[in-house]
């Protein structure tokens, strides 16, 4: 399945790191167990099979034409598990025809950081451990109940909250996270329903943002394209938008 050097994968992926953040940043050791990459020498197109969450993730992205991707991927289609959620280029999506039935959760957007975040640190973010995994998950319930968090998910890098006399008001965590790699892609931005509209995702996320640029170069997220507000705070703390891609959950036919 696999051809190509971890080397070679890196050098290509390197050429869009915005496009690729999260490819990149599984790369470090560290997630070796749970990655399988799907690679030809020499490499004109990537697809990562992530396992370190309960259900499977494939990443198949391409910067311009994906005629490579989508023939990397057909070729491999018998080999990827029965059910997975899937980070698409637009059009990819045939290339897991017909062993597959994939259903559209969503147009996305890649954003990346263009400068770092200046300002003094905000006295009022703490951050969070997996001490607070139980208090996080009950935020989430109720914040962002279809979000992608698990309790892992604050062991494998920072999350930074706000607090309010009712409890947690927002967090604002990492996807992926390598010191190694020197990339990190924010995640599971939330603000509980009734602390919303006070800047707190904002102040979250640019705290998270000068926590991590200290530690890597590139500092991506993906947001919903049809989340203007989200998009909008992004935009505030100093992301712009890079490319666009499609979520999908798929399973075998």
């Amino acid at each position: 399945m696999v051809t190509a050097g971890r080397s070679a994968i890196e050098a290509f992926l390197r050429r869009a790191p915005y496009l690729h953040v999260y490819e990149l940043g599984d790369l470090d050791p560290r997630e070796a167990a749970h990655t399988t990459w799907i690679a030809n020498e020499p490499v004109d197109a990537v697809v990562l099979l992530y396992r370190g969450l309960s259900i499977p993730t494939i990443i198949a992205l391409a910067e311009g034409d994906p005629a490579a991707l989508c023939a990397l991927l057909a070729a491999n289609a018998g080999a990827l598990p029965p059910q997975f959620y899937a980070h698409l280029s637009p059009g990819v999506e045939a290339a897991l025809e017909p062993r597959y039935r994939a259903e559209l959760l969503g147009h996305n957007l890649k954003m990346g950081l263009a400068s770092p975040v200046a300002g003094r640190a905000d006295e009022a973010i703490v951050r969070l451990t997996p001490q607070h995994a139980g208090e996080a998950v009950e935020f989430y319930a109720e914040s962002y109940p279809t979000g992608y968090f698990e309790p892992v998910n604050l062991e494998r890098g920072p999350y930074v909250a706000i607090r309010d006399d009712h409890g947690i008001a927002a967090i604002a965590g990492v996807h992926v996270y390598s010191q190694v790699l020197r990339v990190a892609s924010l995640g599971n931005i939330a603000t509980r329903p009734d602390a919303r509209g006070r800047g707190h995702a904002r102040r979250a996320t640019g705290a998270l943002c000068r926590l991590l640029q200290a530690e890597v170069d590139v500092i991506g997220l993906n947001v919903r394209a049809d989340n203007a507000a989200a998009i909008a705070c992004y935009r505030a703390v100093g992301f712009d938008v890079r490319y666009a891609y499609d979520e999908w959950r798929v399973t075998r036919s």
